[in-house]
């Protein structure tokens, strides 16, 4: 029964309950059809069909109507045409009318048709519409079509397995083996029959092409790490809403002490909001100490550096500086580079970012630190893009550049004049403030949507907004920043790595616990491991500094890379204190054996040079600086001590004919026949040469 737009359904014989339906809601189902009746008119796919050839359209209309007269008995939609005698579907059967159709096709010159080749096109036109006519589509394949569907069906199995493993890529004989031990484990009743082996192979590559595993084992794992679809962008609107944290090798080499050649790593924050970039370089081998001089970078003001263009100081650029020195004095003589503090960190597994100690760290300043899932590069996008930002920007002009992978790296790289550690960190500090005068297309102003914006326009417009507060950091807060160690207050104090602090405000302690009750009892230690000679315990009272009791029979600054080195060499012979004591006289000799250039093997002069290269990042200014390496303790001041202004040993500003080793420019020659990449994006002005 039919009222108007709605419809009722019910019984034959009317007793049970009745369905009410929306005509157009009926009609729309994909799954209402007449018994018996004429297959639903469906409109052309013509997307799709554009895709293929002309002919191939025409032909598939062709076979439309070919398939409307064998079901209905007449070719055209309206069916008022005439019906033909042998198509008629009231004198004759279904299949009468499919064998009739395939012998007028036949006749016509149709090569190849039978009566199941015109029952398919009508399985085809019932499932697909015209689009299911069309031979060869783009996009398919005709050899899985014609494979057996149990080999390929292990093969989908299989494959994806593979990339997520991340499993070294081997022969395809391996993944032969693998499918007949999976389709003897899984249809073993079935005697499946192993396709040769030269289509076993094509076969393999047609299913990669299919499930996109296709490439290398880095490309097949970035893949396998992606988020499921559909992506959604990291939206922050304040300033340090959320920080994303990450380290990756320098793609330089570097020139350390005693003609070690080495290479750097860079642990890097990057903004969200603004874009802002911060960072540190260190050898490789990042500790929780350069985690801590990075959210120390973030919140402190960068102070302008001699020989730095006027252009650069925040008092040139957007942002309202006179209004925000009135707040804080820090930033009278700063560089044009955003001051934030952070509200949420983003970082990988590494782990130097999910220690306890970062955790702890972070609390203490209120930051809430969010672990990624592992190996999932795309959730922290954000950080990983500009890495290739810095490859092409910075790296690339450095001497001694090593290309992203060993296929770009040249061959005599090492002997190409190199930088050292504080040469490179000081281009890299410049290259920091530079970036934040460089036009990002991720930011764009409400108000101005095709304009891009630099990261200092950015905050000088999320300013008025967010307001902004300055946050000095203590020397506690520096400290709690540190890395963190529990360990007992004995008699003899605290021993933390074969070393022993002791000072007398630990009289009131000892052989005590502290009421943790998870650390059983143990007290809260932070170290330095760029500064050995010094810690600090959390009392009652507050952090307390403790030496190094053996302090004093080391002349020489060091970190833990010499102790380290220290610690293998030297065999225990003697109780605890006898070899403690040992070590510090070892190492003592060793200082001073590196500081008067005697000869040293090719281990001893890596561990120097990581350790006197470790003492190159500049911390910044606060309250008390305990995270200045090496530590200048003991009267031994002058040891790493700036040069004085008037030392004829330093050039001057305004000296034309000083360049240091590299500065030269080298002709390149162009893209035709040379070895200089194609850059795939294009780059602004080369604003850093």
């Amino acid at each position: 029964m039919t009222s108007g737009a709605r419809i009722w359904l019910a019984g034959k014989d009317g007793e049970d309950g009745l369905a009410v339906f929306g005509l157009a809601e009926l009609l729309s189902d994909p799954s209402f059809a007449l018994a018996g009746g004429p297959p639903r008119l469906r409109v052309p796919q013509m997307g799709l069909l554009s895709t293929v050839p002309e002919d191939e359209q025409w032909r598939a209309f062709d076979l439309e109507r070919h398939v409307r007269e064998v079901e209905t008995g007449d070719p055209t939609p309206d069916g008022k045409g005439p019906v033909k005698p042998q198509y008629d579907p009231d004198s004759t059967t279904l299949a009468q009318r499919e064998q009739a159709k395939a012998d007028e096709l036949a006749s016509q010159g149709w090569l190849e048709v039978s009566r199941a080749t015109v029952r398919r096109w009508r399985a085809r036109y019932h499932e697909d519409g015209v689009w299911g006519l069309v031979r060869n589509k783009r996009g398919g394949s005709a050899r899985l079509d014609r494979a057996d569907p149990l080999v390929v069906d292990a093969l989908r199995a299989l494959l994806p397995k593979e990339a997520l493993r991340s499993r070294s890529r081997g022969w395809k004989k391996r993944m032969r083996r693998e499918v007949r031990w999976w389709l003897d484990a899984n249809h073993q009743e079935l005697a499946v029959k192993a396709p040769p082996t030269s289509t076993f192979n094509k076969l393999i590559d047609a299913v990669e092409e299919v499930l996109g595993l296709q490439g290398t084992v880095a490309q097949r794992r970035a893949r396998a790490s992606r988020p499921t679809p559909p992506f959604k962008p990291t939206l922050a609107l304040r300033p340090g809403e959320i920080v994303m944290l990450d380290s990756s090798p320098v793609n330089a080499l570097v020139a350390f002490d005693n003609g070690v050649v080495g290479r750097l790593e860079l642990t890097t924050a990057v903004d969200v909001a603004t874009r802002s970039l911060w960072g540190v370089m260190r050898p490789e081998g990042s500790k929780l100490t350069d985690v801590a001089v990075l959210l120390a970078q973030m919140m402190t003001p960068m102070v302008m550096r001699p020989g730095w263009d006027a252009s650069l100081s925040m008092a040139a650029s957007v942002v309202p500086h006179e209004r925000l020195t009135a707040m804080d004095e820090r930033l009278k003589d700063a560089a044009a580079r955003p001051v934030i503090v952070p509200e949420t960190v983003v970082v990988d597994q590494g782990k130097v970012f999910v220690s306890p100690a970062t955790r702890a760290a972070c609390e203490s300043l209120g930051i809430s630190l969010q672990p990624v899932p592992p190996a999932n590069g795309p959730a922290k996008g954000h950080v990983e893009r500009p890495f290739g930002s810095i490859n092409s920007l910075f790296y690339q002009w450095l001497a001694g550049f090593t290309g992203s992978n060993v296929s770009e790296r040249g061959s005599k790289v090492e002997q190409e004049p190199l930088r050292t550690m504080a040469e490179i960190q000081a281009l890299w500090d410049e290259f920091c403030v530079h970036w934040h005068h460089r036009p990002h297309e991720g930011l764009r102003h409400p108000l101005m949507p095709k304009k891009a914006l630099t990261p200092n326009q950015m905050w000088a417009a999320l300013l008025p907004v967010t307001g902004y507060v300055p946050v000095p950091l203590t020397s506690d807060d520096y400290v709690e920043l540190l890395p963190v160690a529990w360990r007992a207050i004995t008699d003899a104090g605290i021993r933390l790595d074969y070393r022993t602090y002791d000072d007398v405000c630990l009289n009131d302690h000892r052989r005590q616990g502290s009421g943790v009750a998870s650390k059983k009892g143990m007290w809260e230690v932070h170290y330095n491991p760029y500064d050995p000679v010094r810690v600090w315990v959390r009392l009652p009272e507050g952090f307390r500094e403790l030496p190094w009791i053996h302090a004093t029979s080391v002349s020489l600054p060091f970190t833990h890379h010499v102790w380290e080195h220290i610690c293998k060499v030297v065999e225990r012979t003697g109780s605890r204190e006898e070899h403690e004591a040992e070590l510090a006289l070892a190492l003592d000799r060793f200082l001073k054996k590196a500081a008067g250039k005697e000869k040293m093997s090719a281990t001893e002069r890596r561990v120097v040079a990581k350790s006197r290269a470790s003492g190159a990042v500049q911390v910044p200014a606060g309250e008390v600086n305990i995270l200045d390496v090496p530590a200048l303790s003991f009267g031994l001041a002058g040891v790493y001590a700036a040069p004085e202004i008037d030392d004829e040993t330093v050039p001057d500003e305004d000296d034309e004919d000083f360049c240091l080793p590299g500065d030269e420019p080298k002709a390149v020659e162009g893209d035709g026949g040379s070895l200089v990449l194609n850059d795939a994006v294009a780059e602004d002005d080369q604003w850093l040469l």
